[in-house]
């Protein structure tokens, strides 16, 4: 061949390949339905469905009634193994599609973006099945009320529960022939689902016996083989074991913190956590937590890593410092986005299998590590040949693991890049707000409790995104994605966002952040607060998209928005001195006495601001120069306890002139260094003891 003419045929090669890439492109822009223009990456997962799908909005409303077709409403979210499933098998399929796309309005809702829509629905199948979960499936008239729901369904009868195509002729003939019941059973739902969020409310007063009640419950629930609650599947429970946490420090009872370590120590173990690059799975299918769902959340990580976090600053245990670091470590590596926020989630998928980026063989092992390492490793890490998911193992420490440790950390480094050359599973870059709030909390809280400053940064970065990225008119929006910010925000939001600004105050001591906390919290107050119970709806009033205004204070896989609320209006009425913010956390908690009376473990963190409330005041004021070596060895020895109900501010020495608006602190007036020396006054019960230059002496003095 005349290399003179290799250019001329890489030109024509390149024109053909582009042409035949841009056709495709056409092809597929041509069956691409409406999702394609969606942010979401779960909604844009369907947009090539053969289903003719509209996003959650008054077009496909307005459709539906024009046509007189019910409403189809699939709600899921991008990492979700199930929803995949539910897509492949019937939503990829044309049969099934074509039906759906005769006789009724398909809607797609990723519940990540609107947990207000989730919530609604949620609440009716759960009370419809006893259960829920996603693929959440439910049938809707026009105007939004459901009248049929469920999880997943087969696309075949199956698994117990009817096919989908089966499901679908029913409820299309129900709704031809029998039209007036479904109404009449639609007002009966509006009603039960207006009311609910009232029926959680019945004044209690809060008294200790509550706190003392739920930890005896845990106690008779407890897997003692394996921690956490007995049976299957587990999931972990970050808020529990923080009450429990909690619980010990105010009492001594030693069972409630082994009830912790068991727990921790046991899933620390586990297959849920990734034993190479750290972080964890969202739940155990198992009662062993060997085998898990494999996606990884973001709210998760960061409610785990504050948990072990404080079991390593009551016990000490370096263990739980090492898998704080794995957590954290993690989310900056895989998780963080450009300008400092953080990915929602990681799917458990990768190239249509779950779990085979993450699972191993006894081969793949060998090819990695070698002959005798490898030997070491497999024993270490449970492989077999047999396997745990589809004939691969779920590496997870067992008794061989603690023989070899240094060994064992070279073959971990080692197999941690192989996998890197993976084909990795999906990452959900949106940034949600609340989760970022708890990614935040977390970071500045272990940052200072480990003394790494990078983690305190980090954290720093996160809120300065959110309160850049994710405001308008001073209010708070969900989630963004692409450049583009968008949803009201929730109280869920607002209340961890707060949070975490809060424990960022604490960890670098910049007024902004307490600054911010303030405003939000106001803002919070005025968009969700029910004047005539006390408590806090979960969405704003007048949206004109939801069928009800949805208000929940249980807990779920992250802390109610009406939890942490409280907990926020009880650290500020210490920063603030403001008996008002004290009395409205006691007034919401007392609208909820009598169901934490009467169901305390479903609300976790709801009774965790009880024992805050509970408490007398505690503050630890710091007097120094921000960043200075002595101040600095003052917090570095306080955070080295576990201090769950004090708050913290600073006095600072020779801060430069603030604006004439700019928040002062009572708490702090009168505070100073001693002879030149950075101090700290720790005070409670609104008495101050002698201030301590010493950090020594800080240690046992809470």
């Amino acid at each position: 061949m005349d290399l003179r003419l290799l250019p001329f045929i890489v030109f024509l090669f390149w024109a053909a390949t582009r042409h035949a890439l841009a056709a495709e492109a056409q092809e597929q822009q041509g069956r691409a339905n409406r999702l394609l223009r969606e942010k979401s990456a779960y909604l844009r997962q369907h947009a090539y469905n053969p289903v003719d799908w509209h996003p959650w909005g008054e077009e496909a409303f307005a459709r539906a009634h024009e046509e007189d077709k019910p409403v189809f409403l699939s709600i899921g979210y991008s990492t979700c193994h199930w929803c995949h499933v539910m897509e492949r098998e019937s939503f990829e399929n044309e049969e099934i599609a074509a039906y759906l796309n005769e006789h009724f309005v398909s809607i797609k809702v990723d519940r990540e973006e609107r947990p207000d829509v989730d919530a609604i629905y949620m609440a009716y199948v759960t009370a419809r099945t006893g259960s829920g979960g996603w693929p959440m499936s439910v049938f809707l008239t026009p105007e939004r009320v459901p009248f049929f729901g469920g999880t997943y369904f087969p696309p075949d009868d199956g698994l117990g529960r009817p096919g989908f195509k089966r499901l679908l002729e029913a409820l299309k003939g129900a709704w031809d022939s029998d039209r007036e019941r479904i109404v009449r059973s639609g007002e009966d739902v509006t009603r039960y689902l207006e009311a609910r969020g009232a029926l959680l409310l019945g004044r209690g007063d809060i008294e200790p016996d509550l706190i003392e009640d739920a930890v005896e419950r845990c106690r008779q629930g407890f897997d003692h083989a394996h921690g956490g609650e007995a049976g299957a599947p587990k999931f972990p429970a970050p808020m529990t074991l923080a009450l429990l946490l909690r619980h010990e420090y105010r009492t001594g009872d030693d069972t409630a913190l082994e009830m912790v370590v068991k727990t921790l120590d046991a899933m620390a173990r586990g297959g849920i956590h990734d034993q190479l690059g750290g972080g964890f799975a969202r739940y155990s299918v198992d009662a062993q937590w060997l085998v898990p769902h494999f996606e990884k959340m973001l709210y998760g990580n960061a409610l785990l890593a504050r948990i072990y976090c404080e079991a390593y600053q009551r016990t000490g245990a370096e263990r739980f410092a090492a898998v704080v670091r794995g957590i954290l470590d993690y989310l900056l590596r895989d998780m963080r986005l450009a300008g400092g926020a953080f990915a929602a989630a990681e799917d458990a998928d990768s190239e249509g299998a779950e779990g085979l980026f993450y699972t191993w063989t006894p081969d793949e092992i060998r090819a990695v590590l070698g002959a005798d390492l490898a030997q070491e490793a497999i024993a270490a890490f449970g492989v077999t040949e047999e396997g745990h998911v589809d004939g691969r193992s779920v590496l997870h420490l067992t008794d061989a693991a603690d023989a070899g440790a240094g060994r064992l950390a070279e073959a971990k480094r080692r197999l941690l890049a192989a996998r890197a050359r993976r084909a990795r599973p999906l990452r959900d870059d949106k940034v949600v707000t609340a989760w970022n709030g708890l990614a935040i909390s977390a970071f500045a809280f272990c940052g200072r409790a480990l003394d790494e400053a990078r983690y305190v940064v980090a954290a720093e970065e996160a809120a300065a995104f959110l309160l850049d990225r994710l405001q308008e008119d001073g209010r708070l929006l969900r989630r963004y994605s692409e450049g583009e910010a968008r949803f009201p925000g929730g109280l869920e939001d607002h209340a961890h966002l707060v949070q975490g600004l809060l424990d960022l105050y604490e960890a670098d001591f910049d007024l902004r952040w307490l600054e911010e906390a303030e405003r939000l919290s106001e803002c919070m107050l005025a968009l969700f607060s029910d004047e005539e119970s006390g408590t806090f709806f979960d969405a704003e009033a007048g949206a004109a998209d939801l069928l009800v205004r949805p208000r929940d204070a249980t807990d779920g896989a992250t802390p109610s928005g009406t939890a942490v609320a409280v907990k926020n209006l009880l650290r500020l009425s210490h920063l603030l001195a403001s008996a008002e913010l004290r009395k409205r956390a006691g007034r919401c908690l007392e609208a909820y006495g009598a169901s934490l009376r009467n169901s305390p473990l479903a609300f976790p963190e709801l009774l965790t601001a009880a024992a805050m409330y509970l408490e007398p005041p505690r503050e630890a004021v710091f007097a120094g120069t921000r960043g200075a070596a002595d101040l600095e060895a003052l917090v570095a020895a306080y955070y080295r306890e576990f201090r769950p109900f004090r708050v913290l501010a600073l006095a600072e020495a020779g801060a430069a002139a603030r604006p004439p608006d700019a928040l002062v602190l009572e708490l702090i007036e009168g505070k100073t260094p001693v002879r030149g020396q950075a101090a700290v006054y720790l005070c409670q019960d609104y008495t101050c003891f002698s201030p301590v230059t010493d950090p020594a002496e800080l240690l046992g003095s809470d």
